[in-house]
Order: structure tokens, then sequence, then C-alpha cells
């Protein structure tokens, strides 16, 4: 009997790679693809939901946010709405960002949210929406699978709709927890698939329309045929939960939205 194609290679496979080299290659491939339509169709094939997601996922790391000194890393962050989320959360002074000002002036340095993504063209038009000084952020283009950075350097480190596109997600979750100080937190925001009724109504959507849409107005069709493979081969909340605890994290929980749709996974390095 077969081993079936997620048990065989845990991460992503845009065309059934055989290696994880080839499929990160192809990842990059792909989302430098669609980088001048994303933000559109981001926006259009998620109804809007997509602004309510990254605030929502922003605002249950609000204790660690508001902290000034506080390091936060966004990982595959794409083109930096994530980023700008946790940033509008963060304390500010008359050096720091504009959006950041809707809170309390302070004396003390404030630390830049990192943006990490291993997408040129990705990672462009995020320096472009979000430039400095303007905004507090600094954007890298570097491995979500080797982070450039020393053990225990983040406080929290996030990832909202990317992590799927990882080659391999216990060693990413590896990776995350080797950068993170301890008591630092976790949070992934990423895709479901619903059940019942739900999940027949869903998969109608996302499998058959959401390409078509994609496709046209991206031009490629092909890679607006992988987001959906991508989610259906992405393990579900019980199965991510326990590979958050085999990573040596704490504390693990999914909070769902809409409908179970996309989610918040959530949890701490002890």
């Amino acid at each position: 009997m077969s081993t079936p194609l997620l048990e065989q290679a845990l991460g992503a496979r845009p065309a059934a790679e055989t290696t994880e080299t080839a499929a990160a290659a192809h990842v990059r491939d792909i989302f430098n693809s669609i980088a001048p339509s994303y933000d559109l169709l981001n926006h259009l094939l998620s109804m809007g939901l997509d602004r309510l997601w990254w605030s929502r996922a922003a605002q249950s790391f609000r204790k660690v946010l508001i902290r000034p000194e506080a390091r936060v890393l966004d990982i595959c962050c794409g083109t930096g709405d994530m980023t700008s989320a946790l940033l509008a959360l963060r304390p500010s002074n008359e050096s720091t960002c504009t959006m950041c000002s809707v809170q309390p002036l302070t004396n003390e340095p404030i630390e830049p949210v990192t943006g990490l993504d291993f997408s040129a063209e990705m990672l462009s038009r995020a320096r472009t929406k979000y430039p400095a000084p303007l905004h507090n952020a600094i954007w890298v283009e570097g491995d979500a699978m080797r982070l450039p950075y020393p053990d225990a350097s983040f406080d929290l480190v996030t990832s909202a709709f990317g992590f799927r596109n990882l080659t391999n997600y216990p060693a990413g979750l590896a990776e995350i927890h080797r950068v993170l100080r301890p008591g630092g937190q976790i949070g992934i925001l990423e895709c479901n698939q619903p059940e019942g009724l739900n999940g027949a109504l869903y998969n109608l959507y996302f499998r058959h329309i959401l390409p078509l849409i994609g496709g046209f107005i991206s031009g490629d069709r092909a890679a607006y045929a992988y987001l959906p493979a991508s989610v259906a081969r992405f393990p579900r909340p019980p199965k991510m939960l326990t590979l958050l605890r085999e990573a040596g994290f704490s504390n693990e929980n999914w909070d769902g939205y809409l409908l179970r749709a996309a989610g918040l996974y959530r949890a701490t390095k002890t």
C-alpha cells in the first residue's frame, strides 16, 4: 500500500518534487510571479477578511507588542501586511512610524519589527508599501528554514498564510523554536480545511472558482491551483498542535476563524 503524499513529505510540494530544494525553488518562483497582483487578489478572494484576520491575530499578542524592547519577527511576510498589523500595536515615539501613533508615546528605544521572506519580488512590494523611516520595520530577504539569527533572538515569531509553503513543517517549527527566547511565543495564522457542508462549499470555491479568478487576473492559473492544493495537504489542527508539542512548545492552542476556514496557532517556548 502506498504512503499518502502528506506522510511522505510533511511540507510544501508544488509539483510533487522529490527534494526540499526543488520544492523551495518552485515555491519562490510561484510567489515571484504572482507578486504584482498578490495584494489585489488576496483582498478580492478573501472578500476583505484577510485584513480582519491579520488584525485579530496581532491583537492576540498585544501584551508582547506593547513592550518597547520586545523583538518581533514575521516570517514569510510577503508584501508586509501581517508585519504592518504587528507594527500598529507597537509603542511609538517621535522617531517611529506614523502608523503606530495610536499608542502612548515613550522615550524608550522602540525595537523594529522584522519582516522576512525569500521572494525578492514580494519583499520589493513590502518595502514600497511600508518604507523606512515612516514605518519602524526591517525587511530581510531570507529563508525561514535557515533563519539568519542566533539562538534566543526574539520574543515573538509570527507567520500569516505563509508557513504552509515551507518545505518541511517540523524543521520550520524547530527553527522558530531555536530563535525564540525562553518564554517567547509563536503565532501561525493559516488556512484550514472545514468539514461537513461548510467544507463542501469551501472546496467548491477554493478549488474551482479561486483558480479561475486568480489565474485570470494574475495570468498564472497554475499558481492559483497550487494555493488550494497547499491548503489541502497542510496538517489539520490536531496534527499541527502535535507538531508544535514535538518541536518543544507548550500551551499550544488553535483559534478557528470564519467557520474554521482559517485560524491562529499559538504556543510558548518553555
